[in-house]
């Protein structure tokens, strides 16, 4: 019984890492550097959510369609009004890091001014008895979250596969230079890039305040672990970050089964060092250059 809880329990937090890991990752592949400030979008998805549906009172789907598409222009901001002025002047990968830091700070306590610093909770599909799944408990809430994710992820293959704009990302992602002289606008990918992986993040930011709370340090909190999970899976493959996901969600789980609950932050970032020393490039990635 232990066994089969541990099991869901890892399902449902692999499932909001994989969708914070798919996002960041999106964004590197295109952009080539740690956009860190994505943290934010997953804080603005939980807190645009509560803004318009607990103190506005609008209706929860018209909520959440406002959140996401307000977090995904925000993000789309961030490239047209930082990255991309800096990129222009020919900044630095280290000067875009320390961009992406000072815009999650700036926006965190931004959060924490208009919203305050204690934590809020997002008053919808409360709290019910769970179902018994051969011995694990899981409540309908966290079947909603695992379904969104896995169709999330589906929807996502199909237009990196099937789609021309995807197609277009995932050659600037092989090869920047050769995609610009066949004709491709990497502007318009590289901000299609922040676009999405901010929606994936406000999606997440979402169905975690639904599942337990929000907090302005929420975002700072699961960009760890979203880049913790790209480093498993590949950071250069979109595809391998959803599999490294739910190994760290499993990880961390099944791991807390031995160990006190407080040390599943440090079965992340051990497992993160780990990877960083003996493969670097995660299971799904290549020692040289990136592939989708």
């Amino acid at each position: 019984m232990v066994f089969m809880q541990l099991f869901v329990n890892s399902l449902i937090i692999g499932s909001i890492y994989a969708l914070v890991a798919a996002g960041f990752s999106l964004i590197y592949t295109t952009n080539k550097f740690l956009h860190i400030a994505h943290g934010v979008s997953i804080a603005l998805g939980g807190y645009l959510l509560f803004l318009f549906f607990n103190l506005l009172g609008l209706p929860f789907a018209g909520a959440c369609i406002i959140a996401i598409v307000l977090t995904s222009l925000i993000g789309l901001a961030m490239y047209q009004f930082v990255y991309l002025p800096l990129q222009k002047k020919k900044a630095s990968t280290i000067i875009l890091l320390i961009a992406s830091l000072a815009i999650l700070i700036l926006v965190q306590n931004l959060i924490q001014l208009f919203f305050g610093a204690n934590v809020k909770s997002i008053d919808y599909l409360k709290v019910r008895e769970g179902i018994s799944v051969f011995g694990a408990i899981i409540t309908p809430l966290q079947i909603i979250i695992v379904l969104i994710a896995l169709t999330l992820f589906v929807l996502l293959y199909l237009f990196m596969k099937k789609t021309t704009l995807g197609k277009n990302m995932r050659a600037v992602s092989d090869n920047k230079e050769l995609a610009s002289i066949i004709g491709i606008d990497y502007k318009k990918v590289a901000g299609a890039s922040f676009l999405l992986g901010s929606m994936l993040a406000a999606v997440a930011g979402i169905l975690i305040g639904m599942e337990q709370n929000i907090e302005p340090v929420m975002g700072t909190q699961l960009i760890i672990k979203g880049f913790t999970a790209s480093i498993i899976g590949g950071i250069g493959s979109v595809a391998g970050v959803i599999p490294g996901a739910y190994i760290l969600g499993f990880a961390e789980n099944f791991g807390i089964w031995y160990l006190p609950s407080g040390y599943k932050d440090a079965i992340a970032f051990g497992l993160l060092f780990l990877f960083l020393l003996f493969r670097p490039q995660g299971l799904f990635g290549l020692k040289k250059g990136v592939k989708q």
